[in-house]
């Protein structure tokens, strides 16, 4: 073990978690765990006998915002970019200028998405409610009459509905 270990305050042997606690309470596999300490986002710091890895628990909180900026759509790449940027900067106005201007970019790209996917999920559930009357359909005619149904011709009718019922 490591003489610094012992010394870390709110973080005794005890407390540590192996691999797979980190998995599941990270909500992650231990295949992306893994990863993550390979590629250095985050760091084991005991190896038990037998080299079970053994992390901090504050390294879970790592890998949790890891995994957020990850299904935020930030690469790995942007992410240890991120992580590195500060200590790559001469001064601390330079690190938050840097800073400042990668999250703006970010926050304005996540907007952007954001609305996207607002957009879709509406689509998706005006969609859903139009299923729900089309499911009591009897029309001999199925699918083709589809194509004319006053369900899918109405204004208002979403694209969703337009490329995924009518075609």
């Amino acid at each position: 073990m490591d003489a610094n270990q012992g010394d870390r305050p709110g973080s005794s042997p005890e407390e540590w978690l192996s691999t797979g606690d980190m998995a599941r309470l990270g909500e992650t596999t231990l295949r992306t765990v893994r990863f993550y300490e390979a590629e250095g986002l985050i760091t084991a710091e005991q190896r038990e006998d037998g080299s079970q890895r053994k992390f901090p628990p504050e390294q879970l909180k790592r890998l949790q915002i890891i995994s957020d900026l990850r299904d935020s759509g930030l690469s790995l790449q942007e992410i240890k970019h991120l992580m590195a940027l500060k200590s790559g900067c001469a001064n601390a106005k330079q690190a938050a200028s840097e800073m400042t201007a990668t999250l703006c970019a970010r926050m304005t790209e996540l907007e952007r998405r954001m609305a996207t996917m607002q957009r879709v999920r509406s689509e998706l559930g005006s969609m859903l409610e139009m299923l729900r009357t089309c499911g009591e359909c009897t029309h001999p005619e199925f699918p083709k009459h589809c194509n004319n149904c006053e369900l899918v011709e109405r204004p208002g009718v979403e694209r969703t509905t337009q490329l995924l019922w009518k075609n």
